[in-house]
């Protein structure tokens, strides 16, 4: 199967051969992979990568949708939709709460909110520029500053990574595997990991990588202590790197403008209904809900003080019927979600 999904994947994607061997040597196996099969060819294939969530104080179980593809003489007939479909069925079975994906495409945003997917990972893009006098704008404060550049794992460098990532309340995790895995994907694409440290430990930590032309750096994820460190750090990252500026990606912050990446949708409606409740006491809903995947979704939820209550048969009030695209809208609406470094 493993061979047949990568000739799939081949002729659907542009990867380079060397992403495609790192990709099906750690990240592909039965156990996250579906397809659909016809004769002896695979027509359709996609993984499920499991990634911790943090969500109404929890950390929960998503599936992210990778590499899904359909080969070329089957698409337009349905095939996608029942791929999904039952890799729903195995997520639900498997007590994932959400899945999450990075459409490769504009036009397929529409496609997957057929699906029951929301737009919900929001981003903010800033450009950070090198000091005109090559100094550094920030007192010094006598601390022995240490820089550190990594292209292997670093336990530390990992730590601080998880630590600070853990702090963001609605946040896509990243495992001590999937770090490799990260570190792997920067090799390939001449990217680096670069550490501020003082005798306390690290104070912030940088994912660098260039574009496909080598000519402009980006910052794909941003970690730091203080500002002062930020700044120290990106100051360092500039003259490593000979670059005049940086253009870092980062959480949406107020007053900047936004652009979308990633969806999400809901698989398991009755936990995630009942973490939500318990972190939105305030909230009342009355709830009938509509999953065309996912029937096991399907009926009438009740939010009141702190508590959802689920029942198949409806009882007497007002309703708001929903779909599990909208439920999902409506619980994201006020979360500040965020996933980064993914193999998008």
């Amino acid at each position: 199967m493993r061979e047949k999904v990568r000739k799939l994947w081949k002729l659907c994607f542009s990867d380079s051969k060397e992403f495609v061997d790192m990709y099906f040597h750690l990240r592909y196996n039965s156990e996250v992979n579906v397809a659909i099969e016809s004769g002896d060819e695979v027509i359709a294939a996609l993984q499920m990568l499991p990634y911790p969530m943090t969500f109404c104080g929890s950390e929960v179980p998503t599936a992210y949708v990778s590499g899904a593809c359909t080969h070329p003489d089957y698409r337009s007939r349905g095939v996608m939709r029942e791929l999904l479909s039952q890799a729903f069925g195995r997520m639900y079975r498997n007590d994932v709460a959400f899945s999450t994906l990075i459409p490769a495409e504009p036009w397929l945003f529409d496609y997957y909110a057929r699906m029951g997917y929301v737009t919900a990972f929001h981003y903010g893009q800033r450009t950070f520029h090198l000091p005109a006098d090559g100094k550094d704008t920030f007192p010094p404060t006598g601390i022995a500053w240490q820089f550190q550049t990594f292209t292997d794992y670093s336990e530390d460098a990992y730590q601080y990574l998880n630590r600070k990532m853990q702090e963001r309340p609605c946040c896509l995790q990243h495992t001590e595997g999937d770090f490799r895995v990260i570190l792997a994907d920067l090799n390939l694409s001449e990217g680096y990991i670069f550490t501020l440290s003082n005798e306390l430990g690290i104070s912030a930590l940088a994912v660098a990588y260039p574009d496909e032309n080598l000519s402009v750096l980006h910052i794909g994820e941003l970690l730091s202590d203080t500002p002062e460190a930020e700044h120290l750090l990106l100051t360092h990252i500039c003259r490593r790197m000979q670059a005049e500026t940086l253009h870092i990606t980062q959480p949406l912050m107020k007053d900047q403008s936004a652009f979308n990446l990633g969806m999400i949708r809901i698989i398991q409606a009755k936990p995630v209904l009942q973490l939500y409740a318990a972190t939105h006491p305030e909230e009342e809903m009355n709830i009938d809900l509509v999953d065309e995947q996912l029937s096991a979704n399907n009926g009438y939820y009740y939010l009141n003080k702190g508590k959802c209550m689920y029942s198949h048969r409806r009882i007497p009030g007002a309703h708001e019927r929903l779909t599990i695209g909208q439920l999902t809208e409506k619980i994201f609406s006020g979360e500040k979600a965020y996933m980064s470094l993914m193999l998008n």
